[in-house]
């Protein structure tokens, strides 16, 4: 651990409406996949804490829900999540869609950003969507809503502008320890990250007929005895049986792919070969059900 003196560390919150790009920033800098990203709204349900460590510093990020107004008790946790963020970090990363026309879910979250005197940073995402002169007018729309510590418009796809905005969070963090080891990009244990990666396939499939309404839970992961797989047994939660009947597919064709294309991400992850068992349960209106989101993680009194 590194704790020389002139090492900087500290937490950065990084919040924003749904769909702005907040998890493509987070695995870009981290380097690998840790956030899911789907380009449906409010993908993230969990603080995703990624840990990004040079020689100089460590920055550690937490990737929020995207900020909405609530539906469901589900809603109500994202939202919690979100906003105890603010008052727990040394900085906050507003991150906005450059494309997007500034409204009213936009005002909705700079009004919660009034209630905090952590310093926030302007980050204006998806330059690439549009003409460079273009920027200069979102960055004067933004100014005269709130007195953002720094704007920094960037590109997370495609990493234009990345590093100019992790010099300026650098900056602004104070000396500090090293709070997790150089190699260590997540405080989610694989599980958690398994489950996530299984998810982000069923959203990238099923498009608009499975909604998130779908929770994946990790019953089993073991090494096999002499052997270098690992063995995952995860079942899929759907709310309704018609929704069962859709991801599992035509003579299991969808589950099939579900499981293909989570198996190529998961053996990246573990470093190591895959066999992976994927099964579908129906649970009547879990997002509704309090004990059914501390099933499946999610806890309000971790927050």
């Amino acid at each position: 651990m590194n704790n020389e003196k002139g090492f900087k560390s500290g937490f950065v919150s990084i919040i924003g409406r749904p769909n702005v790009g907040k998890s493509t920033l987070l695995n870009h800098v981290i380097g690998q996949k840790i956030a899911i990203m789907s380009d449906k709204p409010q993908t993230t349900r969990n603080k995703i804490q990624g840990v990004y460590t040079s020689n100089h510093s460590q920055i550690v990020f937490i990737d929020t829900p995207g900020i909405h107004k609530p539906k469901h008790k589900l809603g109500d946790f994202m939202m919690k999540v979100a906003q105890n963020t603010l008052r727990e970090v040394d900085l906050v990363l507003y991150v906005v869609d450059a494309a997007e026309a500034f409204g009213s879910g936009e005002e909705f979250i700079i009004e919660r950003l009034k209630d905090t005197s952590t310093p926030v940073f302007l980050v204006i995402n998806k330059i690439d969507k549009i003409a460079p002169d273009d920027v200069l007018g979102v960055i004067d729309t933004y100014r005269t809503k709130y007195d953002f510590k720094e704007v920094i418009p960037i590109s997370a796809l495609q990493g234009n502008n990345v590093p100019t905005l992790m010099e300026q969070i650098t900056e602004y963090l104070d000396e500090g320890p090293q709070y997790y080891p150089s190699d260590q990009v997540t405080d989610h244990p694989e599980r958690f990250v398994v489950g996530e990666l299984i998810r982000e396939k069923v959203l990238h499939l099923t498009r608009e007929e499975i909604p998130h309404s779908i929770a994946v839970n990790i019953e089993q992961m073991k090494k096999r005895e002499n052997s270098d797989t690992v063995y995952i047994g995860a079942t899929i939660i759907v709310e309704r049986s018609s929704q069962k009947g859709i991801i599992i597919g035509k003579q299991g064709s969808m589950l099939k792919e579900v499981g293909k294309r989570a198996r190529g991400d998961i053996e990246s992850l573990l470093g190591s070969k895959v066999f992976l068992e994927i099964w579908v349960k129906v649970q009547k209106d879990w997002r509704n059900k309090p004990a059914h989101l501390r099933d499946f993680g999610f806890r309000e009194d971790e927050y």
